[in-house]
């Protein structure tokens, strides 16, 4: 009998994404790639914040990174968007609500 490998047990020591945040989150990244803005992702899982970072190209700085920070929950709300420089571009209880400020990023001008 072959040795299966250990079912996958989530550590508690740190913060992540639910199925349901992450489908929000990349119905969201799609778009923006669908269109030609975004190119790459990257996601961190630390003790005190999960992060999804965009990128325009892969050796780039994060152009936004998505963070949940389950500590400001009752306070700020637990999610944020956040730009390039640091500024703090929305933060709030809903991960929906908070990632509708990228959509008026996605609408240009037409020529």
């Amino acid at each position: 009998m072959l040795n299966a490998p250990p079912p996958f047990h989530a550590d508690p020591d740190r913060v992540t994404f639910d199925r349901k945040e992450l489908g929000l989150i990349l119905s969201t990244y799609g778009r923006f790639v669908a269109a030609g803005e975004w190119r790459d992702y990257g996601m961190s899982f630390l003790r005190d914040v999960a992060v999804f970072s965009v990128f325009r190209r892969a050796a780039e700085h994060p152009l936004y990174r998505i963070e949940k920070r389950p500590r400001l929950r009752a306070a700020q709300g637990a999610y944020a968007v956040i730009a390039m420089d640091g500024r703090v571009l929305k933060r709030g209880h809903d991960l929906a609500q908070v990632l509708r400020v990228l959509d008026a990023k996605l609408i240009r001008p037409v020529d």
